[in-house]
């Protein structure tokens, strides 16, 4: 495989991750919410988030292999492991290595989550919020195509998204922050005969 094949290949798979994740980190959000995917039922929200999981860390393996394979710069194995440790554009690929970590996180309590709890899982799964906007900017310092018309325009697509379901969640923390138990428990006596 040529250096530019590989290159290309690691700009696509970038692009590819960022939609990826975005659709997935949305997903994490309707699950949270309660909320359907037209057409699914709500497990199959659950059930779709999971299976894009998988697709997006599949893509972002291959970004991570054609970024190594690749010899017109020297990226490592261990560039890609270690945060802010490469010769490379230590900051920006570092900011990657941050965002891949927390993934890993996110996905080795995910497939250990029965024998973590759901208390533990959901503190680790949080850091899902943290990893995408790291990775997002890792994309924007790093890629080549960051002033290019397409990738900007979609990047600001998925910061919108992402951004408007994130002001969904808070709201409906909000609602459900005011919902105190001793409100609720005025509720209960209320309806009592």
């Amino acid at each position: 495989m040529t250096s530019e094949t590989l290159w290309y290949a690691n700009r696509a798979t970038g692009a590819v991750c960022l939609v990826l994740f975005t659709v997935v980190v949305l997903l994490g959000i309707a699950v949270r919410l309660r909320a359907r995917v037209p057409g699914l039922p709500r497990f199959g929200t659950m059930s779709l988030h999971r299976t894009l999981s998988l697709s997006a860390t599949a893509f972002l393996a291959l970004h991570i292999a054609a970024a190594i394979v690749d010899g017109y710069v020297d990226i490592t194995f261990v560039d890609a492991v270690i945060p802010f440790v490469s010769d490379y554009r230590p900051r920006w690929l570092g900011l990657g290595t941050v965002a891949l970590d927390l993934l890993l996180a996110v996905l080795f309590t995910s497939l250990l989550r029965a024998r973590l709890g759901h208390r533990t899982w959901r503190a680790v799964h949080r850091l899902a919020y943290v990893s995408w906007p790291v990775a997002l900017v890792h994309g924007i310092g790093i890629g080549t195509d960051t002033g290019a018309d397409w990738m900007t325009w979609l990047t600001v697509a998925c910061v919108a998204t992402v951004t408007a379901a994130f002001a969904a969640r808070l709201a409906h923390a909000a609602r459900a922050a005011r919902r105190t138990p001793a409100a609720l428990l005025r509720a209960a006596e209320g309806a009592r005969p």
